[in-house]
């Protein structure tokens, strides 16, 4: 069971499971935390797990206005500061990903250890830029399952997606160069045939300095569902160790 903090304007709902060290399991966007369902058991055997739903998302209802990532990125911070109270590893999917990476960015304090799945800083990494935002189409997918929770209703769910449509069709609109403020030691993957081009991954890779890349076989932006096991092997082995001294480092190797 869930519950609510207000944050400002904004009602989050969250939930918690497991026990141990903090980590923050940030959604997709017009998604839930219900997504992460084939992943949350393998992060809660080591992990204290909280899954904050941002606004209009899930059981948080919308907020009049706009939506940005810098907004969700705000309301993470407010998230982690007022309920985590302490650095937390944050792991983001998609949008959950671009805010992920917002708030390491602008408070490397409250971030620990990083993982961004299938979340580009721009628009050049689209790997289909012609691919258009069918609201009706996304209203028949995904409508029933944002009804089932949302105290907005299913009827809401259009004008959420236009709000996100409204977003995606501006942002993200960071730099490479921008990404060498994350601090955070950082996990960086991708599906290999994923939204987001892997030539865009691999600037990600390039731009962040304490950076891993991994790149999931035989699946596509939905990495987390389609190989749930692999995906949760790779990352909770990045989270639980640290990284191994490797034998013929060309990126890692000491300056001289």
């Amino acid at each position: 069971m869930g519950e609510y903090v207000q944050l400002g304007a904004v009602k989050t709902w969250y939930a918690e499971h497991g026990e141990g060290e903090p980590l923050v399991l940030m959604h997709g966007g017009l998604l839930d935390a219900r997504f992460f369902a084939g992943n949350l058991p393998a992060l809660a055997e080591h992990f204290h797990v909280y899954t904050p739903e941002r606004r209009g998302h899930g059981h948080t209802p919308d907020v009049e206005g706009p939506i940005s990532y810098q907004l969700m990125a705000d309301d993470t911070i407010a998230f982690l500061e007022a309920v985590v109270g302490e650095p937390a590893d944050v792991v983001g999917h998609s949008d959950g990903a671009m805010v992920a990476m917002l708030v390491a960015m602008q408070r490397p304090e409250l971030v620990k250890r990083l993982v961004l799945i299938s979340g580009g800083f721009n628009k050049s990494g689209e790997a289909d830029p012609e691919m258009g935002w069918d609201i009706p189409m996304m209203t028949q997918f995904l409508g029933p399952a944002y009804g089932e929770v949302s105290p907005d209703g299913e009827d809401h769910f259009p004008v959420m997606a236009a709000k996100i449509g409204e977003m995606f069709a501006k942002e993200p609109d960071l730099r490479a160069s921008e990404l060498s403020a994350i601090t955070a030691r950082t996990l960086i993957m991708y599906a290999d045939d994923d939204i987001v081009t892997l030539a865009h991954s691999v600037d990600m890779y390039d731009s962040i300095p304490n950076s891993e890349l991994a790149v999931v076989p035989g699946t596509s932006h939905f990495l987390t569902q389609e190989k749930p096991g692999l995906v949760n092997q790779i990352v909770v082995d990045f989270l639980i160790h640290e990284p191994v001294p490797t034998m013929a480092p060309i990126r890692r190797a000491p300056a001289s």
